[in-house]
């Protein structure tokens, strides 16, 4: 069970190439988890995406998209304390090279790993010819994968390192799990020793249904899209109540939206930095957004136009992601935007995170009053806009929320199952 606690914070391990510089730059991605770390941050977070797709390359603006597995191993030396959190789809990756993948990273780390629990919404075509599968099977194998992941872990427990080559106590420690499922049918034992610090800590991304029933029977925490408050409070009742349904505490589900920030000396100045963020959107590439998200037509439409209710296509249309697409129609039942209003809505040019502009004040009086109307426990940062926006979430928003006592000022462990209050032990 989880104890009551100060905010979860983690951060997205954004670093993409500026003034020219190209490749893996991995000597900026651990410059910022030390940036992270030394704000006492719970974690930092890496996404991955199992295809390789124009927009998304050009966001990367240079940089190399490694593995994040491999990307967190490197990281993990150069850090001490600071949780690393890394992404692993179950609907293409089999469950004995999940479960040694992690455990490897636990050990290097020394226990800061936490599993980014996803099923993927395409990349099918890249491990065979099959069609991706529903929202509903990859969740049910998702369920599965995740079993076989932590019985494998358990296979090998971390007494068998202390009996010192005696042969009988290791074979009666380490054993088969034979396995026998819809999808997976796995012998085991895992390979590599479970590390003391105790199950990996488990992320899950995504808040359709089926991902909601998922994150509240199994996840620690669930990484969703809240770009609004109500959305926010709406979806932390929903996970907290299913929780206590499977027989778990409400408190053993977080909810960490995406907090999209844009930080200035001013409110103008913030705002600056968002448009410029944005400046390369041209109006035909948000028609194609919005028309990926929910497949609506609306460009023979003006931009002083409404967009009704009347005018959004069958909900049980085949979409990308039910999540963003359940969002943009909530968004045009409930306040008949105008085209440009629509096309200006994170759920359709981004991720559908919660965005904050203003000054330093400003976002913490905005995380503070999400945090206290019940619409988050926490947040993942992902930056935006220029470093000073970056220097400023560093040096006044973590101070401002700690002097208020709802960051820690130090670690008081070096585990990440610590750092979310999981157990006692460091």
């Amino acid at each position: 069970m989880m104890t009551k606690r100060h905010l979860v914070i983690g951060m997205h391990l954004a670093v993409h190439g500026e003034q020219g510089k190209t490749g893996t730059l991995i000597d900026e991605h651990i410059a910022f988890a030390k940036r992270a770390e030394a704000a006492k941050l719970d974690f930092i977070f890496k996404a991955d995406y199992l295809i390789a797709h124009p927009e998304l390359i050009a966001k990367m603006k240079g940089t190399v998209g490694l593995d994040p597995s491999f990307l967190l191993a490197m990281v993990a030396r150069e850090t001490k304390q600071i949780g690393l959190v890394t992404t692993i789809s179950t609907s293409f990756i089999p469950p004995y090279l999940i479960a040694r993948q992690l455990q490897s990273l636990n050990w290097i780390s020394e226990g800061r790993v936490g599993w980014n629990l996803v099923t993927s919404i395409d990349g099918a075509y890249n491990f065979s010819n099959d069609l991706m599968p529903s929202s509903e099977e990859r969740y049910a194998k998702a369920a599965e994968c995740k079993e076989v992941v932590e019985q494998l872990w358990h296979s090998n427990p971390y007494e068998a390192l202390e009996a010192d080559g005696d042969f009988e106590k290791i074979k009666e420690l380490v054993k088969p799990i034979d396995y026998e499922g819809a999808f997976f049918q796995i012998k085991g034992p895992l390979n590599i020793p479970m590390h003391p610090a105790g199950d990996i800590p488990l992320f899950q991304a995504g808040a359709s249904e089926s991902g909601r029933q998922f994150a509240a029977s199994v996840s620690n925490a669930i990484f969703a899209a809240t770009p609004v408050m109500e959305v926010g409070i709406e979806l932390r009742k929903d996970l907290r109540k299913r929780a206590v349904e499977v027989g778990r505490s409400a408190d053993d589900i977080r909810l960490l939206p995406g907090l999209y920030f844009f930080i200035g000396d001013t409110y103008e100045e913030a705002l600056e930095m968002h448009r410029q963020a944005h400046a390369y959107l041209t109006l035909d590439r948000r028609h194609s957004a919005l028309e990926s998200v929910i497949g609506i037509n609306i460009r023979h439409l003006t931009l002083q136009d409404y967009v009704t209710a009347e005018m959004l296509p069958p909900e049980d249309q085949k979409v990308r992601s039910k999540t963003h697409a359940q969002l943009v129609r909530r968004y045009i039942i409930e306040n008949k935007p105008t085209v440009a209003e629509l096309l200006a809505r994170p759920e359709v040019i981004g991720s559908a995170h919660l965005v904050a502009i203003g000054t330093p004040q400003d976002i913490v009086e905005q995380i503070v009053t999400f945090y206290e109307k019940g619409a988050l426990d926490g947040f993942i940062a992902v930056p935006g806009g220029p470093a000073k926006s970056l220097d400023l979430f560093f040096s006044d928003v973590i101070p401002a929320l700690v002097k208020q006592g709802l960051f820690r000022a130090e670690y008081e462990g070096n585990t990440l199952r610590s750092h979310l209050g999981l157990d006692t032990s460091s």
